[in-house]
C-alpha cells in the first residue's frame, strides 16, 4: 500500500490551494495583516520561519501552493515586522512597535457557551463607550473580538500606550472577564442545568475572596488547648500537622484536639478563621461570613474562556479568513447581531461570497474609559508592575547560597524558552528542580512566568497554575541523566562525569562556592 493511501490528505489540505487562490480572500487577509508579523502554518506540522510578513496578497496563494493550510498574525503592529530579533529586550521591542490591538480570544469547548461569553463581552465593551469592534469566528468553537489600537488614547498617566504591551491589554482582559464571569456562569447554568453539568463534571463551586474576588483555596487549621489546667487557653493554628504547640499565655504545651477546613486567599492572606475571630469584636462579621466568602458556581470549560495567554509578546492568532486545520472552516467575520444564530457551517469556505473587514472603523480614543477602568482595577487586584522579590543575586537555602550560574546546563537551556514541542515536559523539569531545592513559592511563580513568556507558544495560565500548585505539594526529584527526556532537549550526557541528577550538580557547585569543597 502506498504512503498516500495510508495517510490520505485532510480536507483542509484538499481545499486550501483553491480557497487561497481567490483574489478577494487574499486581499482581505493582506489588508488586515499589514505591518503585523504574519506566519504560514503547514498543517500543524510546522510554521514558517519567523519573523515573516506578507509583501503582496499573492504571497498567501504562493504559500498555499507550498502546502500552507492556515495563516497566523500578531496583535502587535510593527513599523517593519522583519526588524524583530529574538535577542531584543522589551525596551528595544518598544522602539520598533507602533501599536497593538486589543484582541479577546473566547476559548470554550462548547460553541453555545462561547456565544454567551461573546454577547456579554460586547455588551460590556458598549457600556464602556466602545461602539466599534470586530468579531470573527475562530474556526472551531470560539470567537475573536478586536478593539483597534486607534480606539485607545496615545498616552495615559504620562505613559505611552504603545509601550505597555502586554501588561495593559492583559489588565483589560482580566478586568472585563471579572465583569462577565458571574453572569456568564449563571446563564450557562440556566441553559444546561445543574444536574447535566454535574454529570459532565463541568460544575465547580468556589469560595471567592471578599477583597480581590479571586477563588480561595482550602487549608486545614488545627484547634489546640493548653494542657495546664489553670490556663486552658484555646487557639486555632495554621500549622495543623503539629500535635503540640507552645501556649503563648503560659509557655506550656498545647495539644491538638481537632482540625477543620478553612478558605484561604493567597493574594490577601485572609481566611475564614480570621473573619470569625474579628466577629467577636462588634458582632457584624459572623452573620455575614457566607456573604464575605461568597460561593460561586464556575463552569470548568469557561475558566479560561477569555484567554489572557494570547496577550503576550509576539503571540500569534488565526488571521481573518484563514482556514482551520481540524474543522476546515474559515475564520469568517461575523456581524454582532448574527452571533446568536451563527452556525459553524456558516464558515464553510465554499459558502463565503464577499469577505468583510475584521478591522472596524473606530473613533479615536473611544476606548479611553475602558483602559482607565482596567488600570484602576489593576491597582486593587493585580499590580500593574509587580515588584520583584528576587534580584537574581542568590537564594539562601539551608546555609547554601544558590545563584542561577550554579544551575545545570539543561535548566539554563530550558529557561531560554521552548521554540517547538516539549513545553509541558520542560515545565515539569523546571518545577521538579525548583521544588526539590525548596525554592520559595514566590520565586518559582515569578521565574515560571518569565520562562513562559519566552516560549514560542506560551502555555495557558490555568495549566501553569495547576502544575505549580501540584509540585508545591508533591516534591519530586528531576529524572536522572540516564532518562530519555534529556535527549529531547539535546543533552546526551551529564555536565560532569559521575553526576547522576541536576540537583546534585547545583548542590555541588553551591558547596564549593561556600568553601566546603565538592568532594564526597
Amino acid at each position: 500500500m502506498k504512503k498516500s493511501e495510508k495517510n490520505p490528505p485532510k480536507k483542509v489540505q484538499v481545499i486550501a490551494t483553491s480557497y487561497y487562490a481567490r483574489k478577494d480572500i487574499q486581499q482581505a487577509m493582506f489588508n488586515f495583516c499589514k505591518n503585523r508579523e504574519s506566519v504560514a502554518n503547514f498543517n500543524n506540522e510546522f510554521f514558517a520561519k519567523r519573523p515573516d510578513c506578507f509583501d503582496y496578497p499573492t504571497d498567501i496563494f504562493n504559500a498555499a501552493k507550498q502546502g500552507a493550510t492556515s495563516f497566523h498574525c500578531s496583535e502587535e503592529i510593527w513599523y517593519n515586522p522583519l526588524d524583530i530579533n529574538t535577542d531584543m529586550t522589551p525596551r528595544e521591542y518598544n522602539t520598533i512597535r507602533s501599536g497593538w490591538d486589543f484582541l479577546i480570544d473566547i476559548d470554550s469547548k462548547y460553541l453555545d457557551y462561547s456565544k454567551i461569553a461573546a454577547r456579554l463581552l460586547t455588551n460590556e465593551l458598549e457600556r464602556h463607550g466602545i461602539k466599534n469592534y470586530g468579531i470573527k469566528f475562530s474556526g472551531s468553537k470560539g470567537f475573536h473580538i478586536i478593539v483597534p489600537f486607534k480606539a485607545f488614547p496615545k498616552d495615559m498617566d504620562d505613559k505611552q500606550t504603545k509601550d505597555h504591551f502586554p501588561e495593559w491589554p492583559r489588565l483589560i482582559a482580566g478586568y472585563i472577564f471579572s465583569k462577565i464571569r458571574e453572569p456568564m456562569n449563571k446563564e450557562i447554568l440556566d441553559l444546561t442545568g445543574r444536574e447535566q453539568l454535574e454529570k459532565k463534571g463541568e460544575l465547580k463551586s468556589e469560595h471567592m475572596c471578599p477583597n480581590c474576588q479571586t477563588p480561595t483555596i482550602k487549608k486545614t487549621i488545627g484547634k489546640y488547648i493548653c494542657k495546664d489546667i489553670k490556663c486552658r487557653t484555646e487557639v486555632e493554628h495554621m500549622k495543623s500537622n503539629r500535635k503540640e504547640i507552645i501556649c503563648s499565655s503560659c509557655n506550656g504545651k498545647m495539644e491538638r484536639i481537632s482540625t477543620r477546613e478553612i478558605d484561604f486567599c493567597e493574594n490577601c492572606k485572609i481566611n475564614t478563621a480570621k473573619l470569625e475571630a474579628a466577629s467577636s469584636y462588634g458582632g457584624q462579621i459572623r452573620k455575614n461570613i457566607t456573604q464575605k466568602f461568597k460561593i460561586e458556581d464556575t463552569i470548568k470549560s469557561t475558566e479560561d474562556s477569555v484567554d489572557v495567554v494570547l496577550v503576550s509578546s509576539r503571540h500569534l492568532f488565526r488571521a481573518p479568513y484563514s482556514l482551520h486545520e481540524k474543522t476546515a472552516f474559515a475564520s469568517v467575520v461575523v456581524d454582532k447581531d448574527r452571533v446568536k444564530d451563527f452556525k459553524p457551517t456558516d464558515a464553510d469556505p465554499l459558502k463565503i461570497k464577499e469577505p468583510k473587514s475584521f478591522m472596524p472603523n473606530c473613533e479615536e480614543g473611544e476606548a479611553r474609559e475602558l483602559l482607565a477602568r482596567a488600570l484602576e482595577w489593576g491597582k486593587a487586584s493585580v499590580p500593574v508592575e509587580k515588584v520583584k522579590k528576587y534580584d537574581g543575586e542568590g537564594i539562601d537555602l539551608e546555609g547554601l547560597t544558590i545563584t542561577e550560574d550554579m544551575f545545570p546546563p539543561i535548566i539554563l537551556k530550558i529557561l531560554d524558552g521552548i521554540e517547538d514541542d516539549g513545553r509541558k515536559r520542560a515545565l515539569s523539569l523546571l518545577l521538579s528542580f525548583y521544588s526539590s531545592l525548596e525554592f520559595p513559592q514566590d520565586y518559582i511563580e515569578e521565574k515560571i512566568a518569565e520562562w513562559n513568556e519566552k516560549n514560542y507558544h506560551p502555555l495557558k495560565q490555568g495549566y501553569i497554575k495547576s502544575q505549580v500548585a501540584w509540585y508545591g505539594k508533591n516534591k519530586r526529584l528531576p529524572p536522572n541523566y540516564d532518562k530519555p527526556i534529556y535527549k529531547e532537549f539535546g543533552i546526551h550526557r551529564p555536565p560532569i562525569v559521575g553526576i547522576k541528577n541536576p540537583i546534585n550538580y547545583t548542590i555541588k557547585r553551591a558547596m564549593k562556592a561556600k568553601g566546603k569543597g565538592g568532594k564526597k
